[in-house]
């Protein structure tokens, strides 16, 4: 395993071993457990994603840090829209739709304003990072 995914492993244990008390892993910033299948293998694959809200909507960015590339789940879920989304106590079956436009600009405006970080990933990647929303099934 990278340092990448024992990081990753390590905060899914936490955020599952969590789920129970209400106690929010990584720095109290809302996360969601992502669950996509491989766009290849066909294989499950569980991701810590940041997650925002939009009203009673949820939201994720596949910021990758500002890298050039996007992140792997993000290829896997637009080969596969059909997602599993673990949040608070509850699991839930979703529709992924990368959101495009006045859309994408209106939640992109929202999110960078709740967390900056986001804008400086944009600033320096060489790609438009997508926003995706959540869309309970």
């Amino acid at each position: 395993m990278t340092d990448r995914q024992n990081y990753n492993q390590k905060v899914i244990e936490e955020f599952r071993a969590s789920r129970d008390t209400g106690a929010v892993p990584l720095d109290n910033r809302s996360l969601v457990l992502l669950t996509t299948t491989g766009a290849k293998t066909g294989k499950h694959h569980t991701t810590p994603v940041r997650v925002f809200f939009d009203g009673d909507k949820i939201f994720v960015i596949a910021s990758k840090g500002g890298a050039p590339t996007n992140p792997d789940w993000y290829t896997n879920l637009v080969a596969h829209p059909e997602v599993t989304v673990e949040i608070g106590k509850e699991t839930f079956q979703a529709q992924a739709v990368v959101t495009t436009g006045a859309e994408r600009e209106r939640l992109w405006t929202q999110a960078t304003h709740t967390e900056p970080a986001f804008a400086e990933y944009q600033a320096k990647a060489t790609r438009q990072i997508p926003l995706i929303m959540l869309e309970r099934r």
